[in-house]
């Protein structure tokens, strides 16, 4: 079978999600652009001028301690940190910042992280259980066939971070996160662990730049990304184990034939965090459909250690589904409607087989295939916490929409319940703060669509 060419934009001039890429432009359009462009210094030195007031911003986050009792203060910086990305979007999206830029990029990445990485991970618990499963794994206890709240699992708990959200619920990572979670002791060696693969992400992001014949100074969009510098370095969250096994699926998809690596890195990145899989007919469809069997076997390999918690292998995941809600928008919009649980469910899961379906059957490359699919996902999910946003950011160093990337930075809204929560309250979304976070996004993804349709029907 012959394969197909990967890094071709032509499927993605089609999709809406991309604004007009340089190389559908005439040559005058080109020369008048070049002849507007500022010489590589002046945009060398905004861009370091970007990063140092961005440190400015990070370093005055740190003064605020502990945040959940700042949150406010916390969420007002971080906006004003996305309005100074953004910028620095425009910047490496619209000019040629010089050979010099993603030494400067990767470099001030590094020293963002560093701000945040010795401050306790108040946003999010999640750390704390994984801190637990990694104890039971160690134990050689199946995380998959008991529970926090279990008393003869007592010593496993942190005694100054007691588990309280999902006490009751075994696990609902999959096995490649639970063997990371094996690796680490302690709180702050999951912070540097998540970190260093967030970082190692940043840099295959430069490889794969360089093999789709993209700017490598796109890896800003990455790399200096507050949603990224929040979940891992600030949280500690497990996502960035399947982002990067995840780009690794994807660089083995444009570099050649080898797709059977890349569909076994596509399998590690579901064994990583579920989400992946969605991502499995776009990567069939360019490579082989047979290839769903390297797919299965491996996944039946990571499994195969925990096959003894039976009936409740999947139950975590099962009682996640069913009964948490989080920062959702159009799901929420459909039990307002008056639909059950199981009614939203149905509808959301109908509209993302649509949405899938449409990325395997329409011209686009892998780049926005996987950006229509995981935004999708996360706009039509029962939960869309804001750290689950940074999945959909490596693809937008190839397909930046606007709408897109402004969701990357009003998604800190999304940590507004975490007032409530810190003083003994419940998590809950307030419907404020959820149309703050979203009504603007969905104002330029109406406006992307509309402006799609208009170049599409000028072409007829």
């Amino acid at each position: 079978m012959k394969p197909r060419s990967y890094t071709s934009t032509t499927g993605a001039s089609k999709t809406w999600f991309l604004a007009s890429n340089g190389r559908t432009e005439n040559s005058k359009s080109l020369a008048m652009r070049k002849a507007k462009m500022p010489p590589r210094f002046a945009s060398s030195l905004a861009l370091s001028t970007i990063a140092v007031v961005l440190a400015a911003v990070f370093r005055w986050i740190v003064h605020y301690q502990p945040i959940e009792e700042h949150v406010p203060e916390f969420t007002a910086l971080m906006l004003l940190a996305g309005a100074l990305y953004l910028i620095g979007v425009c910047l490496v999206l619209r000019y040629n910042c010089g050979p010099a830029a993603p030494l400067i990029i990767i470099g001030a990445a590094a020293v963002f992280r560093l701000f945040f990485l010795p401050l306790s991970p108040t946003l999010s618990e999640d750390v704390f259980r994984y801190q637990w499963e990694g104890r039971v794994e160690r134990a050689h206890i199946n995380p998959y066939a008991v529970y926090p709240a279990m008393p003869e699992l007592a010593w496993a708990q942190d005694p100054g971070h007691p588990i309280k959200t999902g006490s009751t619920t075994s696990s609902l990572y999959p096995p490649f996160s639970e063997v990371a979670f094996s690796w680490v002791r302690s709180v702050a060696g999951f912070k540097r662990l998540f970190t260093a693969l967030d970082l190692a992400t940043a840099a295959l992001l430069l490889i794969v730049l360089a093999a789709a014949d993209r700017p490598l100074q796109h890896v800003l969009i990455y790399a200096w990304n507050p949603a990224v510098l929040i979940a891992f370095s600030m949280s500690g969250h497990n996502d960035s184990l399947a982002i990067l096994t995840l780009l690794a699926a994807v660089l083995f998809l444009i570099i050649g034939r080898r797709h059977v690596l890349s569909i076994g890195f596509l399998a590690l990145a579901f064994l990583s965090k579920l989400f992946p899989v969605l991502l499995l007919p776009a990567f069939l469809k360019r490579t082989r459909w047979s290839y769903a069997g390297v797919f299965a076997c491996v996944v039946l390999i990571g499994y195969l250690p925990f096959v003894g918690a039976r009936r409740h292998l999947l139950q975590g995941i099962s009682n996640f589904a069913a009964k948490w809600e989080g920062n959702d928008s159009l799901f929420r919009l459909f039990l307002s409607a008056g639909n059950s649980l199981r009614q939203a469910q149905l509808v959301a899961g109908i509209l993302l087989i649509l949405l899938i379906v449409y990325a395997v059957k329409a011209r686009l490359d892998i780049f926005s295939s996987g950006l229509v699919i995981l935004s999708g996902l996360l706009f039509l999910s029962s939960n869309a916490f804001p750290w689950y946003f940074t999945w959909i950011v490596p693809f937008l160093c190839f397909c930046p929409s606007p709408a897109l990337l402004l969701m990357t930075v009003t998604c800190v809204l999304g940590y507004s319940p975490v007032v409530a929560y810190a003083a003994g309250g419940p998590y809950i979304n307030s419907a404020l703060m959820l149309a703050l976070e979203y009504l603007p996004v969905y104002g330029f993804l109406a406006y992307e669509v509309a402006k799609h349709f208009r170049h599409t029907t000028g072409k007829g």
